[in-house]
């Protein structure tokens, strides 16, 4: 196929440079332009800063970001978003208003009900409300929301479970690693030698979000921390299931998991979207967080504590699959069903 033009939106940020890391070496697309704010504007991507431990790849290196302006977008097969949810809540309908369609980060519209919140091994199916937009919003192009980072690593191994046993209740404890709240979020002074028990919003949207992607109503308590670890999220699941579990048949139902992007076998799809490790002090951040390229999410410690009582943790790159690998993935889904 001709390659695929992109643009990208946010693009010094954490996220926005995981976007230039992946896209760039895309063998689909090919990154149009860079966009950030007025700080960056007419800066290099190299000049701007670069943060991950790889080097920028040289082909994006020196090419040169824009101030933002909607109207300078030009003709791009697909935009992706990393902006502020405060100027995307402002940037992204007007985007779509003008034809282009924004696969986005920010958090703002995900709940609305025309909106595709997307886990693509989970729920590609409701891709088809970009139609709905049309109809009711009167845009020619439109908008795609991925999930809260913590939500879209919890609800791939959760949709085996629903799927097999369902589900009544769920209670998650998440270890949020610092990558995601931005590369200046949490100071240093406040995160060493400490844990924070909570983050703004994070809580809300796990139950929110997830309850969106699944299409159910069971009751979720969730805890969110934000612990010293640079990229990938640890979360602590126990679930109250509809029907009794062998913990070897959970295992190997997670093991056993695949969706729509590994049937299309899509460039950036894992292989196994859940990995399952059998060793009692696994996943672990430093050892498991780049499973599947960082695609894949890695299931630990599956118990069965008393009857219908599940227990598991499970980890993924906030950054990857967790943020600009799933908006990605959702691409790539896209081209091929279109």
């Amino acid at each position: 196929m001709d390659r695929l033009r992109v643009y990208i939106l946010g693009a010094t940020g954490l996220v926005g440079q995981r976007y230039v890391q992946m896209l760039a070496k895309h063998p689909w697309f090919e990154v149009a332009g860079l966009a950030a704010s007025e700080k960056s504007a007419g800066k290099t991507l190299q000049q701007a800063g670069w943060v991950l431990d790889e080097p920028p790849p040289p082909q994006v290196a020196e090419m040169k970001i824009e101030k933002l302006d909607v109207e300078k977008i030009p003709r791009v097969d697909f935009v992706f978003s990393a902006l502020p949810s405060e100027v995307a809540a402002k940037v992204e309908p007007q985007l779509a208003a003008r034809g282009h369609v924004v696969l986005s980060n920010s958090s703002n519209m995900r709940m609305d009900p025309d909106i595709p919140l997307v886990v693509p091994e989970i729920n590609p199916d409701d891709l088809s409300l970009l139609e709905r937009q049309k109809a009711e919003r009167g845009w020619s192009g439109g908008v795609v929301k991925k999930p809260n980072c913590t939500t879209t690593i919890l609800n791939l191994p959760l949709k085996p479970v629903l799927d097999e046993w369902g589900i009544e209740k769920l209670h998650v404890v998440t270890m949020q690693a610092l990558s995601g709240a931005g590369y200046s979020g949490v100071p240093s002074v406040a995160i060493t030698d400490n844990l924070i028990p909570y983050i703004r919003g994070e809580e809300e949207k796990v139950v929110s979000e997830t309850k969106k992607i699944l299409k159910t109503d069971f009751e979720i308590y969730a805890t969110t921390t934000r612990v010293p670890v640079l990229d990938g999220h640890t979360e602590v699941v126990y679930v109250d299931t509809k029907r009794d579990f062998d913990p070897a048949a959970v295992a190997d139902a997670f093991a056993k998991f695949r969706g729509l992007p590994q049937e299309l076998k899509l460039p950036t799809a894992p292989e196994r979207p859940i990995e399952v490790r059998p060793q009692i002090d696994r996943p672990q951040p430093r050892l498991d967080r780049w499973a599947g390229n960082g695609m894949a999410v890695v299931v630990g410690r599956i118990r069965r504590l008393a009857p219908r009582k599940l227990a598991f943790v499970v980890l993924g790159h906030n950054t990857v699959r967790g943020a600009a690998g799933n908006s990605i993935l959702t691409a790539e889904l896209m081209v091929k069903t279109r």
